[in-house]
This record gives C-alpha cells, sequence and structure tokens, in this order.
C-alpha cells in the first residue's frame, strides 16, 4: 500500500510543479508522477543535509511534500534550461 501513495503523491508535486513551471499543458500523468519522485530524490539529496537525517525517515509529512515540491521545480527548471540550449 505504501508504493501506491508514495506514486500519488508524486504525482501530486509532479502535477503542482508542473504548474509552477508552465509545463502542465506538455506533460501527462506518468510524467507527473516521474518529475514528482525524481524531484523528491533531487530536494532530499539537496535539502535533506540541512534538515537532518532523523526528518528524512518520517514519512509523508509537510515538510517532506515541500522538499519533495521545491526538487521537482528544480528539475523542471532544468530540464527547460537544457531545452532551451539545444533549441539554439
Amino acid at each position: 500500500m505504501g508504493i501506491i501513495i508514495w506514486l500519488i503523491m508524486g504525482g501530486v508535486v509532479g502535477w503542482i510543479a508542473s504548474m509552477i513551471m508552465g509545463t502542465n499543458g506538455r506533460q501527462g500523468i506518468i510524467l507527473n508522477v516521474v518529475v514528482g519522485i525524481v524531484g523528491a530524490l533531487i530536494g532530499g539529496w539537496l535539502i535533506g543535509p540541512l534538515l537532518g537525517a532523523g526528518s528524512i525517515n518520517e514519512g509523508i509529512t509537510i515538510m517532506s511534500f515541500v522538499v519533495s515540491l521545491i526538487g521537482a521545480v528544480i528539475l523542471l527548471a532544468i530540464v527547460r534550461l537544457i531545452q532551451g540550449m539545444t533549441a539554439r
């Protein structure tokens, strides 16, 4: 049951991040889930050491949601930057 909750949270985080970055029309549900999950990994990697090791394993909290959202927005910004470089 835990994997289903993580997939749902990844989808929600990816969807919100895509709305923030203006890429919602180009992404589907699967890509939103992928962006949310990869964003959670990026956010945990960047912000996790600042929060301490104990707060990483607490499960789904407001803080983990915010960290995942920040990571997903960073991921979409990097993708947008790379796409802009290759379009020239």
